[in-house]
């Protein structure tokens, strides 16, 4: 991590952890909002307006709460609006890295070698972890926003009097629930399969496995009902970070992250589900396989020798 905008040691997966084991993750440092008339949005400052080609997007395939903002990107037609950079999916003693893997980008923006070079041209004096999703301002230079749920806000509602497509993913009828159901599916999947992968005690462990697949078995039974998705046939933003989970499951958290009762391919329903969603036009774009095995089978406390496994053939 950075220190004082120093870079501290190599990088290591584990950010922090309670008493018990259990792995707690950073809070995101950046929460400036995109808004249509550049008014200051629910937090940070003013002087954000929404423009074409004004932002930047950096991103690493590997990452699902990256990858959750390239699919709302898609979702909302802004694809010429706001560019994208990737990451090397394998992480460095310098952590993000800029190009030498295939399908990864050179930083052409700010002639970055590593993302926390990002960071500190912000702020020279940055403490934490320099992580993607990084939503960036081409015109001030700055950082907007590093949280991936501020984000898909922002491209849900930002920029609609530019390209006014696909679909409202927080209708105000749901917002409550999908507030609900979102708290329900980070705590328990998004962030449960890193509890597990990461956790240092086998109470810690059991207790996020335990989590993981009860959330899956949820999940899967709400499916069962014959809905196209979370909320009946509308896709919300709750089916997009659902989705990002369930397509690096079977590649990577059940081997890796040892959650390992049953593949997603197993679950009927969830993996129709995660299937129909990969069909909608860009997501599977999106999606890289190759990336994502590569990023996670090159974290050392997990995998030492490095070795990528051939399989799952498919998914």
């Amino acid at each position: 991590m950075l220190v004082n905008g120093k870079w501290q040691e190599n990088w290591q997966p584990v950010q922090n952890k309670d008493e018990k084991g259990r792995f707690i993750r950073q809070t995101s440092s950046f929460r400036h909002w995109i808004t249509a008339d550049g008014a200051a949005g629910p937090s940070g400052d003013a002087g954000f307006k929404a423009e074409k080609d004004r932002y930047h997007l950096y991103v690493a395939y590997i990452c699902p709460w990256a990858s959750r903002t390239l699919m709302a990107r898609t979702l909302k037609g802004l694809e010429d609006i706001i560019s994208v950079s990737v990451v090397n999916p394998q992480l460095s003693e310098q952590g993000w890295q800029f190009g030498g893997f295939e399908d990864s980008d050179q930083d052409a923006l700010n002639h970055a070698d590593f993302m926390h070079q990002i960071y500190t041209q912000v702020d020279t004096n940055y403490t934490g972890r320099a992580t993607v999703p990084v939503l960036w301002d081409k015109k001030t230079h700055t950082i907007v926003n590093n949280e991936s749920a501020d984000i898909i806000r922002i491209f849900n509602s930002a920029f609609v009097d530019i390209v006014d497509q696909g679909p409202n993913l927080v209708p105000e009828h749901l917002s409550a629930d999908i507030e609900a159901l979102n708290s329900y599916i980070y705590s328990e999947l998004n962030n449960g399969v890193y509890q597990a992968g990461f956790a240092s005690t086998q109470q810690a462990y059991d207790e996020a496995y335990t989590n993981v697949f009860s959330a899956l078995d949820t999940l899967d039974d709400r499916l069962s009902d014959g809905r196209a998705y979370l909320f009946g046939e509308q896709l919300t933003e709750s089916d997009i970070r659902l989705f990002v989970t369930l397509i690096r499951f079977d590649v990577a958290y059940h081997g890796l992250f040892k959650c390992n009762r049953n593949l997603i391919k197993d679950m009927p329903f969830l993996h129709a589900y995660m299937h129909r969603i990969l069909a909608i036009d860009g997501i599977a774009q999106t999606v890289n396989i190759q990336h994502i095995k590569a990023g996670y089978y090159s974290i050392k406390a997990l995998n030492p020798n490095g070795i990528v496994p051939t399989g799952p053939l498919s998914f």
